[in-house]
């Protein structure tokens, strides 16, 4: 496993042993309260947020996804890039998921690594487009194209809605934005002048 991917796995994993030893409440301050004032007051939590989890599904989960789509990304993009990629899908996910949150007035807070796992996998389907994807419930292989375009129309469709509850699903779609600007700006810095 290559050496970031590991590190976001491993630091995740700790947090999260963390939170489970009884000192989950003392980890509050570090979650992201969608609201501009706090992010001001506060404004690690736009990154300290994703390496808090509510359960075990959870964090195997996103940690499962990071494993199989991040490894890949990160010898294709070399650990710094790699970096950068995941940072933009996380801090993305966490404004949009601010800027949706004064909008509409959600107020509760969110955790969860599921901004740049998003992030990811908008990656990974622009890099390997036409690569087989299997969903694991229930088990469907696809191109990777058409898995995250599926994907982010669900998100967009939940978070409209409102029909799945207790889940940021903006911050999943801001994540993918943030990695698509990224990947524009890696792409934009290769041309020659």
């Amino acid at each position: 496993m290559p050496p970031v991917t590991r590190n976001l796995i491993i630091a995740t994993v700790l947090v999260f042993l963390l939170q489970l030893s009884g000192v989950g409440g003392a980890l509050a301050p570090f979650a992201l309260w969608p609201s501009p004032l706090n992010v001001l007051a506060a404004p690690w939590q736009l990154v300290t947020y994703s390496f808090l989890h509510g359960n075990i599904a959870h964090i195997f989960f996103n940690l499962f996804a990071v494993f199989m789509f991040g490894s890949e990304l990160e010898r294709v993009f070399g650990p710094r890039r790699y970096l950068m990629l995941w940072f933009a899908g996380v801090i993305s996910g966490a404004l949009t998921q601010v800027l949706v949150g004064m909008l509409f007035g959600m107020q509760a807070p969110v955790i969860g690594a599921s901004a740049g796992v998003f992030g990811l996998l908008l990656t990974y389907g622009v890099l390997f487009p036409k690569r087989r994807v299997v969903l694991l419930i229930p088990p469907i292989p696809m191109p990777a194209a058409v898995f995250v375009a599926l994907y982010g129309a669900l998100e967009l469709f939940l978070g409209v809605t409102g029909l799945q509850t207790g889940v940021a699903h903006f911050a999943h779609l801001g994540g993918m934005l943030g990695a698509g600007l990224m990947l524009r700006h890696f792409w934009r810095s290769r041309r020659p002048r």
